[in-house]
């Protein structure tokens, strides 16, 4: 049985949007395979005092154009070709990231999941207004309506605060993360390190 790998993500990440290209052919070889465990960016910050990091050394040339550099190589690496800088970032994911877990509900999470970081990272769209988003899960196939209503129930709010809560009490503090078993790994560059891992264990 292939070793499975959470995968803890925001929408809103733009790491976490380049994780989700590059998992598809790593989980096709069958050594690991991928749970998406949805969680919000904003509330783990709130938690904890952390910042995005355009905030924190947003300020620093050096280190912006770095960063720049390895999702460069991320990209040439894993050949994701169609990544654009979303013109309304930061976007308050608090909406999509309840719709994940009404997906999840509704047995549609791979294509809602595909959907909201396509809109984010390929198309550009400010997926906080009501009827962008909805708009762009109509395109998608999806049952907005059906999504909308699941999305604004309480047990499902409550539900995103719980996984947030939890990820927090694990040792979270950004997105993407990943936990094989109770390990946590940090960020997009170290998705071959928790592979590696999964398949020597």
């Amino acid at each position: 049985m292939p070793r499975e790998i959470e995968f803890l993500f925001d929408f809103g990440s733009p790491n976490a949007y380049l994780v989700h290209r590059a998992l598809p052919a790593i989980a096709a070889k069958g050594t690991v395979s991928f749970r998406y465990e949805p969680v919000l960016l904003g509330g783990v910050f709130k938690a904890i005092g952390n910042q995005s990091p355009m905030q924190s050394y947003g300020h620093i040339g050096a280190k912006v154009a770095y960063d720049r550099l390895e999702m460069r190589r991320f990209m040439t690496a894993h050949q994701i070709d169609r990544f654009v800088m979303n013109p309304h970032f930061p976007v308050n994911t608090l909406l999509m990231m309840r719709g994940a877990l009404a997906a999840r509900r509704l047995g549609c999470e791979a294509a809602y999941d595909e959907a909201m970081f396509a809109g984010m990272w390929e198309q550009g769209l400010k997926l906080d207004l009501p009827d962008v988003w909805e708009r762009a899960l109509t395109d998608a196939g999806l049952p907005a309506e059906q999504l909308a209503e699941l999305a604004a129930d309480g047990a499902v709010k409550g539900e995103l605060v719980a996984n947030t809560e939890r990820a927090v009490a694990r040792g979270v503090f950004g997105i993407p993360s990943f936990f094989l078993g109770d390990e946590l790994w940090f960020g997009k560059d170290r998705l071959r390190d928790v592979v590696e891992a999964a398949e020597a264990a």
